[in-house]
């Protein structure tokens, strides 16, 4: 089994120390009781219950997967109690209204609750995320009415959602999809059509599965401007929101898939399913992207939590494991051998995983707590500067956090060595699971074309001016201060090939979409360095003081966290901010590279 803590010492100094969470967030309106008192008891809470309920049935779960007989899926041995004191502690409830029965806390905490669930047993965190999807896409569009019967249910976690968006001929491209929504007499809608890839679609965890599905009018205007959102519940719920008679939709199989075997993904078939329009004919689209957008920055944490489990359970192994000398000479001349951690190459994967995961986390968090402004700062400004922001970086975290989750689990598992290819270890899973993370809420292919084609001329550079400007502030602020130089000169180089990238997608995208859509990977993990690079820089202002006053730091008492975060931080501008270089020189190089094949010739 792998090796997990909930790193709560270094989220504790990214929210209170780095983002200041006392007034950025617990200061908002409405969040007053939400303390830093508060967030400790819930980072305590949240840890103790991933490490103890859901950790120990990850690599079991896998391993069994979901059953499917009949239309019935049953989810492995252990989920559907560890699913019932979740619920019973309060964490399906975490952020939502208290006009449903939630505890009202910042969706920041949200974030953090779904790193530990994610890091210990992502396909568990699959069922009670798509719920919080669908949560959010009612609480936003649905009517007084649907709300009422809907909300308290998914909030209390008794019911369970799905968004059924994907169907066998189309992903992206959901102008295609076929499912249609008849309208009935009594003013709801027979839907009929099939879904594929529908996660949680079917399972044995709650007593009644509320579907969001996609549809057209029999009216509808072609393309995606013709597309519906409705309701859809697996049983039909009575006026006092009581399970009621079995709906027209059932589960037709379960996939068989490369990871995330304990989560459900289901085809799932609409045949003449009573429904319901939520909010307006022909706006789906939009309604259901409030769903995505949230669930993309959900995927991103998804990524996070898989790399976290990696990097440590490949530190516990390299720290354990002997095998040969350190090349300067035994490190350990008792033993037989040294353990492997002595050897550079070994030092050098982990160091990198630790860069990128703490900076990631940072990243992720900085987003979290933009989320919490956009939705309650008093000042209009205030809230759509947060909104620029979050609308700016979502496919940054969603593509960035899932490639290094990949990325760095693979990396883990090399650390392993052969054991890391075995089950029982648990990193072989770690790999599988994160592979998923890469392609479902729109592919990483996806996300740059969001970031290049829609958000960087959005307002006229409006959501630029949410990184730009704060980033350039910085480093003018910090460039003089001489013990600050080997980080902000690195930043300010990287910032520089940015703008220069920005600029140069931006005069050849109008002239030529083809070149916008070359550059766009490669300019979307440049931004990512980039950020990460800031953020980074941030944490080096709050730790330098903690060790050259001599002053102890917030985060575990002493010193030696903040000097760890200082090496880390050499280590991310030496080692892994230098790739920005080559990014930045592949995205000039244009299209004529890529596009110059024939289709035939491949």
């Amino acid at each position: 089994m792998v090796t997990y803590a909930a790193p709560l010492d270094d989220i504790r100094y990214l929210l209170n120390e780095v983002f200041d969470y006392g007034k950025t967030v617990a200061g908002l309106p409405g969040y007053e009781e939400a303390t830093p008192e508060i967030l400790d008891a819930v980072l305590e809470e949240g840890a103790r219950f991933c490490e103890n309920e859901l950790l120990p049935i990850n690599l079991s779960g896998d391993a069994e997967g979901c059953h499917y007989e009949n239309g019935v899926v049953r989810t492995p041995k252990g989920f559907k109690e560890a699913y019932q004191a979740f619920c019973e502690n309060g964490w399906t409830s975490l952020a939502c209204d208290p006009a449903y029965g939630g505890q009202g806390l910042p969706k920041t905490l949200q974030f953090v609750l779904e790193e530990l669930i994610c890091s210990t047993n992502l396909s568990f965190g699959m069922y009670p995320g798509l719920s919080h999807g669908a949560y959010n896409a009612l609480e936003l569009h649905g009517s007084d009415a649907q709300k009422s019967l809907y909300l308290p249910k998914l909030t209390d976690g008794s019911w369970s959602g799905t968004m059924c968006l994907t169907e066998p001929h189309c992903g992206t491209d959901l102008g295609l999809i076929k499912t249609k929504a008849e309208p009935d007499e009594d003013g709801s809608y027979r839907i009929s059509g099939t879904k594929i890839f529908i996660s949680a679609g079917e399972h044995d965890l709650t007593e009644n599965i509320v579907h969001l599905v996609l549809a057209k009018l029999p009216d509808a205007p072609p393309g995606s401007r013709g597309i519906s959102l409705f309701i859809v519940p697996k049983f039909l719920p009575d006026a006092d929101g009581s399970v009621g008679p079995r709906n027209g939709v059932r589960c037709g199989s379960i996939e068989k898939k490369m990871g995330i075997k304990a989560s459900s993904t289901c085809v799932m078939n609409f045949d003449d399913a009573q429904g319901w329009l939520i909010g307006e004919p022909h706006k789906g689209m939009r309604y259901m992207f409030t769903m995505m957008n949230v669930a993309r920055l959900a995927v991103g944490i998804q990524g996070l939590g898989l790399a976290e489990t990696a990097y440590q359970s490949a530190v516990a192994y390299a720290k354990d494991r002997r095998q040969g000398r350190a090349l300067k000479g035994a490190a350990e001349p008792e033993a037989a051998a040294d353990p492997i951690i002595v050897h550079p190459d070994v030092r050098k994967n982990l160091m990198r995983m630790r860069a990128i995961i703490e900076g990631g986390r940072a990243l992720a968090l900085w987003v979290g707590t933009a989320v919490d402004r956009a939705e309650k700062h008093p000042d209009p400004e205030a809230r759509q500067a947060a909104d620029d922001l979050v609308a700016l970086m979502t496919p940054i975290v969603k593509a960035y956090l899932t490639d290094a989750g990949f990325e760095l689990s693979n990396t883990g598992q090399q650390v392993f060595g052969g054991h890391g290819y075995i089950h029982e270890w648990g990193m072989e899973q770690l790999v599988r699971d994160a592979r998923i993370t890469q392609i479902y809420e729109g592919t990483n292919g996806i996300q740059a074309l969001d970031l290049v084609g829609r958000k960087l001329g959005q307002g006229m550079g409006r959501l630029l001016r949410q990184f730009f400007h704060p980033v350039q502030a910085f480093i003018e602020a910090n460039q003089t201060d001489p013990e600050m130089a080997e980080f902000v000169l690195p930043l300010a180089k990287s910032f520089a090939k940015l703008q220069q990238a920005t600029a140069w997608i931006a005069q050849q995208g109008l002239a030529d979409p083809e070149e916008a859509g070359a550059a766009s990977s490669d300019y979307l993990k440049l931004f990512a360095l980039t950020a990460l690079a800031y953020l980074w820089t941030r944490m080096v202002v709050v730790s330098k003081p903690q060790i050259n006053g001599g002053m102890k730091g917030a985060a575990n008492g002493d010193t030696a966290f903040h000097e760890a975060k200082l090496a880390t931080a050499r280590f991310y501008m030496a080692r892994v901010l230098p790739e920005s270089s080559a990014l930045f020189t592949a995205i000039m190089a244009g299209k004529k590279p890529l596009m110059a094949l024939d289709a035939e010739a491949f």
